[in-house]
């Protein structure tokens, strides 16, 4: 366990992004474990968005990945990743980007999904020309009501359409369950429940008309334990948080085995009254998406009650105030640990109670070369 009160942070500047490594890596080890084979593990980009951390999944073993965005793909194929998964509907010029990354990066398997049969012919057109077709999942909405499409008729009336269509091939079905939300274990494992009964149906269906389904993509975070239990054939889980996992979901989800390795250091750079602190931790260095007032967890700071945020300003009141003059260094964990690490550049590492090395978070901007 880092000792942070011993790290010698006078060189580096606030607020920045500290990555904790052998917690990060211990949350890899036990999400593999917990699925009980690398081959089983997908894990969503989104959350780390850096080549270091894709290397490191390689390191022990992982070879999928999932993403969300053209940038968080190139970065993958940069990184040596084999297989990359991109859950996002393809649209506009990121077909045509897409097409462009399968030619610049021939040892990556890229991977799409539609929900839709004009995406399908879309994607189709955006294949003409390629050395090989692109394996397509049909992304399902399974209870988010973000982007899918059911899992009935229409679903394999789509996958048929994958199966003719000239460039494609159909490689499965995505189910994500971003609604899984359940504190109670028990509550959300009836939801995954019928999440995983939908799914299977569908694929049985597919399969008794002829049709290959290789894999199905599951969940996110809070889900995918119960997903990582099951014996079913080409399951693979897709959980992103859980790699530097964040406040909300180890304080809403304290069943899951992981733990925070992902920290915020900000300083004092004011007090503008008894008992208050103004911190250089606005909203553009800690996700703003959370409500006000719940955007990070302050570490060591007795009784904090926010009063304010801007850009650039947290204000919040302590009765330990008198503690921290100006300039004093606190620590804090982010409640929504995926687009804070998108707000910083880089990520310092630490090691061994020092900081030993800077990780760009090279996946932040929507162009990288593609």
């Amino acid at each position: 366990m880092t000792r942070w009160a011993d790290i010698d942070f006078s060189a580096v500047p606030s607020p920045s992004l500290l990555i904790d490594r052998p917690l990060l890596e211990r949350n890899i080890r036990t999400t593999i474990g917990l699925a009980r084979d690398p081959s089983r593990v997908r894990p969503h980009a989104k959350t780390h968005k850096m080549i270091e951390v894709a290397r490191l999944e390689a390191g022990l073993g992982i070879t999928k990945h999932k993403c969300a965005t053209i940038a968080e793909a190139e970065m993958l194929g940069r990184a040596g990743a084999e297989d990359v998964l991109i859950a996002y509907p393809l649209v506009g010029p990121n077909l045509a980007r897409f097409a462009r990354l399968v030619r610049e990066y021939p040892g990556t398997t890229f991977r799409a999904t539609v929900d839709a049969p004009e995406s399908a012919r879309a994607l189709a057109s955006a294949a003409k020309g390629l050395d090989r077709r692109v394996p397509t999942l049909v992304d399902l909405d399974v209870g988010m009501g973000r982007t899918g499409i059911a899992p009935g008729e229409m679903a394999e009336a789509l996958y048929g359409l994958i199966a003719s269509l000239p460039g494609l091939a159909p490689d499965g079905l995505h189910a994500y369950d971003g609604h899984v939300r359940e504190a109670d274990l028990d509550a959300r494992r009836a939801v995954v429940r019928g999440v995983q009964e939908a799914t299977f149906g569908l694929r049985d269906r597919l399969v008794r008309s002829g049709l290959p389904v290789p894999r199905i993509v599951f969940g996110g975070t809070p889900s995918f334990p119960l997903h990582a239990a099951i014996e079913e054939p080409g399951v693979e889980c897709s959980p992103g948080t859980m790699v530097l996992h964040d406040h909300n979901y180890a304080s809403r989800f304290p069943d899951l085995p992981f733990t925070p390795a992902a920290f915020l250091l900000t300083r004092v750079v004011s007090r503008p009254g008894a008992g208050r602190l103004c911190l250089d931790l606005g909203h553009k260095a800690v996700a703003a998406d959370p409500p006000a007032g719940a955007r990070c967890h302050l570490i060591d700071v007795p009784e904090p009650t926010f009063v304010g945020q801007s850009e650039e300003h947290l204000v919040v009141e302590t009765p330990a105030a008198g503690r921290y003059p100006v300039g004093s260094c606190i620590l804090a964990i982010p409640a929504h640990v995926c687009p804070t690490v998108a707000l910083h550049r880089r990520a310092y590492v630490v090691e061994d109670g020092r900081i030993v090395d800077e990780w760009e978070v090279a996946a932040r901007d929507r162009v990288i070369g593609i």
